[in-house]
């Protein structure tokens, strides 16, 4: 019985390793493009280039948006993490999270649909203030994703205060 038990824990944390995996991978591709996106300031006039790549862009960054919903977010919303340092850690950092979906999803409401009549007269203003709700929501799930596979020890600060 007890065998049965570890296992089923061992398989759950496998499949999350592999999950995270995904997001990782979908999260650098996403990158990527968001830095082919900027080397085509100042955003003047686009070209079909500029169009197709910030098209490709919202895309990649869609996917990847869902990915870290269905992959990280979902599993403790749904209350089936049970281990109370993610819990405290998820607690702490959702509201932010949640803030950074909000630009993603205004951004991508903007330029999802590209035609010619693109006006680019905000989208470096848009593009940068994407970045940094990127960098935030990256530096956020990395302390999640830590957390979750054991690799960088959590550190509870308020609890640490009243120690």
């Amino acid at each position: 019985m007890l065998s049965e038990e570890v296992s089923s824990t061992v398989e759950r944390r496998s499949q999350s390793h592999s999950l995270i995996q995904e997001l990782v991978i979908t999260r650098n591709d996403m990158l990527a493009l968001f830095s082919k996106l900027a080397d085509f300031k100042p955003f003047l006039e686009p070209d079909e280039g500029t169009r197709e790549i910030l098209q490709e862009f919202c895309e990649t960054l869609v996917d990847y948006t869902l990915q870290a919903h269905l992959n990280l977010y979902r599993h403790i919303e749904d209350k089936l993490e049970k281990r109370k340092k993610v819990l405290n850690l998820a607690e702490q950092i959702y509201p932010r999270i949640l803030r950074t979906t909000e630009i993603i999803s205004n951004f991508n409401d903007i330029y999802e649909e590209i035609d010619d009549s693109l006006d680019s007269s905000h989208l470096e203003e848009n593009l940068s203030m994407l970045g940094e709700a990127l960098a935030e929501r990256i530096e956020l799930e990395d302390q999640l994703i830590a957390v979750l596979t054991n690799k960088i020890p959590y550190v509870d600060n308020a609890q640490n205060l009243h120690s």
